[in-house]
């Protein structure tokens, strides 16, 4: 059992979101926020940088995302369903798109299929805990 998880599992008050589902998606949010870290800094250490400039730029915004998105889910204090939900489906929507972005240069660099099936993950975790936030 990870550290995280002992300390939501402790929380006085928890919230009345599926525990098991909140943590997956905490976990799907970190790793998701740290391959799209390495993912642009592997394509910034590719030679033809150019052509994933597009790459690198989603790349950094999921990984925002992510770590913003993970953040709150892990709050379980006087959580607002409606603010959770939402920012849960927008993390979502910049997870799909960084996979597909990142799956149209995945024949040429590993790092971003890699990347790409780690956000096809956590669009699917996020997804799924929106659709069981209580409100």
């Amino acid at each position: 059992m990870s550290s995280v998880e002992e300390v939501v599992k402790a929380h006085p008050h928890p919230t009345a979101t599926d525990r098991a589902l909140l943590l997956r998606a905490a976990e799907a949010l970190f790793d998701c926020e740290e391959s799209c870290t390495a993912c642009a800094d592997a394509c910034l250490g590719e030679e033809m940088v150019q052509s994933l400039r597009r790459c690198i730029r989603i790349c950094l915004d999921c990984a925002d995302s992510c770590a913003a998105t993970h953040r709150l889910v892990l709050r379980q204090t006087e959580s607002d369903s409606t603010v959770l939900r939402r920012q849960l489906e927008a993390c979502a929507t910049i997870c799909r798109l960084c996979a597909e972005e990142c799956e149209r240069h995945a024949t040429h660099h590993a790092h971003c299929r890699l990347c790409a099936q780690s956000c096809r993950r956590c669009e699917q975790a996020c997804g799924q805990l929106a659709g069981a936030v209580a409100g």
